[in-house]
């Protein structure tokens, strides 16, 4: 058997996974909210700044914390 029993993620990118995916929840939760109870009365806060714009652009974010998290090169420390 080799000895090449590593994971191929190290600490700080699963660390970076979460991170990535706490910034896209939160883009999530930026995009809730500007329904209407009553189906009479249109409510224009669904087309908001934060709706529209910032939640997701948070969103696009996180997918680019968890793109360069799998995609990153851990530091050989090793010389092959």
């Amino acid at each position: 058997m080799s000895d090449n029993t590593k994971m191929s993620i190290t600490g700080k990118g699963l660390r970076m996974l979460l991170m990535g995916l706490v910034v896209m929840v939160a883009g999530f939760v930026l995009m809730i909210g500007g329904g209407t109870v009553d189906p009479d009365k249109f409510n224009w806060a669904m087309f908001d700044f934060r709706r529209l714009v910032a939640a997701p652009l948070v969103i696009i974010c996180g997918i680019v914390i968890e793109i360069v998290a799998i995609m990153r090169r851990p530091k050989n420390t090793e010389n092959e």
